[in-house]
């Protein structure tokens, strides 16, 4: 296989199109569980759901695409993604029509929220495998950071999707969003080359321990543990240190996770322009990221919070694609799918474990958490620096 080859754009399109499902969803989920009656808590536990289902079915859907094909697999994935979104949708459709017990709308959410994260794990864990299928070693990060940043924009563009059509209704961005895994699976079922199994994937050997792969599953874990404690805290943060009323928080918080979009966005871009090694990208991207993580901590206006927030993405933007790019280049082409998956579950971890120290850390004060992330980050850059492991890429 070759560069000419790999299908970039329409993997791109899926990806974002399934991103903007995901975080649709997100944003409407408050006030459904308003009018449903559910607790803050439940809420919050369908949330995390997927996380945890991501984290550990990523290996699983990544080790199967090295055995059956990366077709094959990816389009099982975004299909069972497409069906349970579909589920979830009609669950909250009629339930905000009959008005259930809390307790049944609960119970199906979990479930088909769960399989939602379950399924979409597939995306990001054979769409990086794809990327390693087709580039050399020195290429990948910067498709990679195409990928990366189709997924920014569908993170952007989802709750503002979500935002536009809910004064015409809550149920009205369910239909609406049920539209885009459609339009995914239809794009990928085109575009995606007929491709086998990977010769040698039953001797895979990846593990989760496995040390090639050790300092790429730490920084990814670093990277995503950060943003979800970002995530997190904003909002809380705008509230008691900026002291703003809750209308105005929510407004405050919204534009700075928008400029998280938009530097995530624009930094990934950068990625093939700079031409920069694995190492670099994550040593400069964790010292930028560290400092806007670190200078929220000092915010006391709405515009320092904004543009902290926007520095810590783009150093962000250069650190997610780097330490995906470094795991693949460090296995052989039969190990690509396992290892993207080990990188997922590392990613999912971070998504568990993120907002339970950042909702406890703010206890202890508004800007701890963000010390935390910033201090995380510049053990990350103080990483000391060795020769990768690079594996030779798989055959044209």
């Amino acid at each position: 296989m070759n560069a000419q080859t790999l299908p970039l754009r329409p993997l791109m399109a899926a990806y974002m199109a399934c991103t903007m499902a995901m975080m649709a969803f997100v944003a409407v989920v408050g006030p459904m569980a308003r009018i449903l009656k559910l607790p803050p808590w439940q809420a919050g536990a369908v949330i995390t759901i997927g996380g945890i289902l991501w984290m550990l079915l990523s290996r699983a859907w990544g080790a199967a695409s090295d055995r059956r094909g990366r077709r094959a697999v990816l389009l099982t994935g975004v299909g069972g993604f497409m069906l349970s979104y579909w589920a979830m949708c009609a669950l909250l459709i009629v339930a905000l029509r009959v008005l259930p017990a809390a307790w049944q709308v609960f119970v199906g959410l979990v479930v088909t929220r769960g399989a939602v994260g379950a399924f979409y794990a597939a995306i990001p864990s054979v769409g990086q495998a794809l990327v390693a299928d087709h580039l050399a070693p020195g290429e990948r990060a910067g498709a990679m950071a195409s990928l990366g940043a189709a997924n920014a924009l569908g993170l952007v563009l989802g709750p503002a999707l979500a935002a536009g059509l809910t004064p015409f209704g809550l149920s009205l961005p369910l239909y609406v969003t049920a539209v885009l895994p459609a339009a995914a699976l239809a794009v990928l079922w085109a575009a995606l080359p007929r491709t086998g199994p990977v010769a040698g994937a039953q001797a895979s050997s990846v593990g989760l321990t496995d040390r090639r792969l050790r300092r790429s599953m730490a920084v990814a874990f670093a990277a995503m543990f950060c943003v979800a404690i970002a995530q997190i805290t904003v909002g809380f943060f705008a509230l008691d240190r900026l002291n703003l009323a809750p209308a105005a928080a929510a407004r405050v918080a919204g534009l700075a996770l928008t400029m998280v979009g938009v530097g995530l966005v624009a930094a990934q871009l950068a990625v093939r322009r700079l031409g920069w090694s694995t190492q670099r990208l994550i040593r400069a991207g964790a010292w930028v990221s560290a400092l806007g993580f670190g200078s929220v901590a000092l915010a006391s206006q709405s515009w320092m919070l904004v543009v902290s927030y926007f520095v810590a993405a783009a150093g962000m933007g250069w650190v997610f694609p780097a330490f995906a790019a470094m795991a693949s280049n460090a296995v052989q082409a039969h190990e690509q799918g396992a290892a993207a998956g080990s990188i997922g579950a590392a990613q999912g971890l971070g998504i568990v474990l993120g907002p339970l120290a950042g909702t406890l850390l703010y206890e202890a004060g508004p800007g701890v958490p963000y010390v935390l992330a910033g201090g995380l980050l510049v053990l990350v850059a103080l990483w000391p620096e060795r020769s990768p492991v690079v594996a030779q890429p798989s055959p044209g």
